[in-house]
């Protein structure tokens, strides 16, 4: 095999096209086997196999530069860039990342692993190598989609401007932008990427511009004629008219055309954008009949494209059932997200009510402040979203929805850890950064049905922005019970006969948990009550809103029996932790302030307190188990600290 020689880029260099077309096919299988085995990324993937190849043999790679937008396409490139033989490790605890990462490889120019990021780095690598006199290339990949962010606009907007070297190839593997059609279109585009034409166009405007009095003038109606000519043949002007040369399209997945295109590209000066068209999930027809479903899959059967893992109800699937359920009874209910339709389960809810659905791409600052204009005119817009992209849009949440005080339901998905993608997609400080928002309320669910009233509650008896927070996947196999009517602000007892038997009276552990980890915190209690002092009574107290946060929690502690503990699936800075800590220094500082007739222990000391939860760190992959043991986030190991504390 070809594949069993290629080690570095130098080896694929060597290659002929016939051995490169080759190479590609050997490429695509051992994805298709290796990602079988451990998920991740397929269809896009597979789409730039050839694309990938030929950067590696037209670029000079590490000293150029490849910044990849979002970076989950980069397996062909971690293949080429001696990363094969830990392939089986891909997405795995301490193995390779499913994105870039420069503590990774030298080949790894900037770490990515959000949309539309990467024309922005890409020219900021540029500039730095200029402003030092370096001689390299910079060349960012983006595809159709990650283009409709604004963040990449923006970013074409400035290189447009720049006359910055640069290349961006703008990988189309669905539609995005009309074709450029046509012998003569095709024949203009070689024309104009030939150093001939280039250094000729050059001269002969240095020479033009000599010309007393009249050489300006004739330059500018040269410029205007070529333009107009130009808008007849090629319909793709935009790129061109914000002074970024525009190559192509370019069929990419051919390797001969792709590698003359870079090249061409290679010899223009200035910023210069090439479209390549790709066919993604291409060698592998699951993921080319049904690209969306093969865009991150976990194991899966490869004759049949099924996955191995048996489905199973999700907080998403919960959350677009119940969102059909009461749009059907309230018509102001509108659903938006950002390209995550079916990542967020509303598929449903698309088909059920079109007309009250709007996808807006990859552009969550757009989708805030739009709900923020849609609930100043009396709707009440629902956003589904990923954790880690609402991140994306938080000064819409604080300008357009939260200082308005408007009605917005924010779903918050796949919050606290999602596990085998990694830092970039961790939604580990949703709960810090809303809690500090005025007029923002927060809550997360325990369960499925504690949900399903959560959104009643968001929804038809709020009147000011609420988000939601919740897991990604199902609700763990600890039974919480049915959830009891929800009260803004209010927390809940769970039943003491799911966790201890224990009389009331002497000292106490309260287990404040929220969300998910309420059913971690029963748990803990049930280790407890196996292992503390008959002295102990131990409570489970279900947080349900970290704002307005139940101040009931922490009133009547003592400061000489009480230890709180309390378990978030996020950050403990800012989280659950910091607003039991701050309220229980409120509660202290407002007893010595009024010299209530308290214990000196009371107006002293504080209560023992403990968090469980992430450390002031980015959190890598592995499986959500491995990760909460990594951080002793497990029962065992949380019930160890507690009981330590006790002694």
């Amino acid at each position: 095999m070809i594949l069993d020689r290629i080690n570095t880029p130098s080896d694929v260099k060597k290659l002929n096209i016939k051995e490169k077309e080759t190479l590609a096919s050997e490429i695509r299988e051992f994805l298709i086997n290796n990602v079988s085995k451990t998920g991740g990324h397929l269809a896009s993937n597979l789409g730039d196999v050839e694309l990938t190849i030929a950067i590696h043999s037209v670029f000079n790679t590490p000293r150029d530069k490849i910044v990849w937008d979002v970076g989950h396409q980069t397996y062909t490139h971690k293949i080429l860039t001696g990363r094969k033989k830990r392939f089986k490790t891909l997405r795995q605890f301490n193995g390779l990342s499913g994105f870039p990462k420069t503590s990774e490889s030298k080949f790894d120019a900037f770490n990515t692993g959000h949309s539309s990021t990467s024309i922005s780095a890409a020219l900021g690598i540029a500039r730095a190598r200029d402003l030092k006199r370096e001689k390299y290339r910079v060349v960012a990949v983006i595809g159709d989609g990650a283009l409709t962010g604004g963040m990449a606009l923006e970013a074409l907007n400035d290189v447009g401007a720049s006359d910055t070297n640069m290349i961006i190839i703008l990988n189309d593997n669905e539609m995005s932008i009309d074709k450029n059609t046509g012998g003569l279109a095709s024949a203009l585009t070689k024309l104009r990427t030939k150093k001939a034409y280039t250094n000729s166009n050059k001269k002969i405007k240095k020479f033009t511009l000599g010309i007393p009095i009249v050489g300006v003038k004739i330059v500018k109606k040269v410029h205007r004629l070529k333009h107009r000519l130009k808008s007849l043949i090629i319909q793709d002007m935009w790129f061109e008219d914000i002074g970024i040369k525009y190559l192509g399209p370019v069929d990419g997945h051919d390797l001969d055309k792709l590698e003359a295109m870079l090249r061409r590209a290679k010899d223009l000066e200035g910023p210069v954008l090439i479209h390549v068209k790709t066919i993604k999930g291409k060698g592998y027809k699951p993921a080319e009949e049904r690209p969306e479903k093969f865009h991150s899959v976990g194991k899966f059967d490869i004759e049949t494209g099924k996955s191995k893992k048996a489905s199973s109800k999700t907080y998403s699937s919960v959350f677009g059932d119940t969102l059909v359920e009461i749009a059907r009874k309230n018509q102001k209910v509108i659903a938006i997200t950002a390209a995550m339709c079916e990542g967020t389960g509303l598929e449903q809810y698309r088909k059920t009510f079109p007309k009250r659905f709007f996808d807006v791409e990859i552009a969550e600052q757009h989708a805030i402040t739009m709900a923020a204009g849609l609930a100043s005119n009396g709707c009440v817009p629902v956003v589904a979203l990923y954790s880690s992209f609402l991140q994306r849009g938080y000064d819409q949440l604080i300008h357009d929805v939260c200082m308005q005080n408007l009605h917005v339901v924010f779903c918050i998905d796949r919050a606290g850890i999602v596990g085998n993608d990694g830092e970039t997609h961790q939604g580990l400080l949703d709960l810090a950064f809303l809690r500090i928002v005025p007029n923002m309320t927060v809550m997360a669910p325990k369960n499925f049905k504690e949900f399903e009233k959560m959104l009643d509650f968001a929804i038809n008896h709020m009147n000011k922005p609420v988000a939601i927070r919740y897991p990604r996947g199902g609700e763990g196999e600890t039974k919480l019970g049915e959830a009891s009517r929800i009260r803004r602000g209010k927390s809940e007892l769970i039943n003491p006969t799911i966790y201890t038997h224990r009389k009331e009276g002497g000292k106490e552990v309260k287990i404040v948990g929220i969300g998910k980890m309420v059913a971690r915190a029963v748990e803990v209690a049930k280790i407890l009550e196996r292992d503390l002092p008959e002295n102990y009574n131990i409570k489970v107290i279900n947080a349900r809103f970290l704002k307005p946060f139940d101040k009931s929690i922490v009133e009547n502690c003592n400061a000489e029996k009480t230890i709180i503990a309390t378990i978030e699936d996020g950050t403990l800075e800012g989280g659950l932790y910091t607003q039991v800590t701050e309220e229980l220094e409120a509660r202290r500082e407002e007893l010595l302030k009024n010299d209530k007739e308290v214990s000196s222990i009371n107006k002293s000391n504080t209560i023992n307190i403990i968090g469980f939860g992430y450390k002031d760190k980015f959190v890598k992959q592995g499986s959500i188990e491995q990760i909460e043991k990594q951080h002793k986030l497990d029962a065992n190991s949380i019930a160890k600290e507690i009981i330590e504390l006790a002694q």
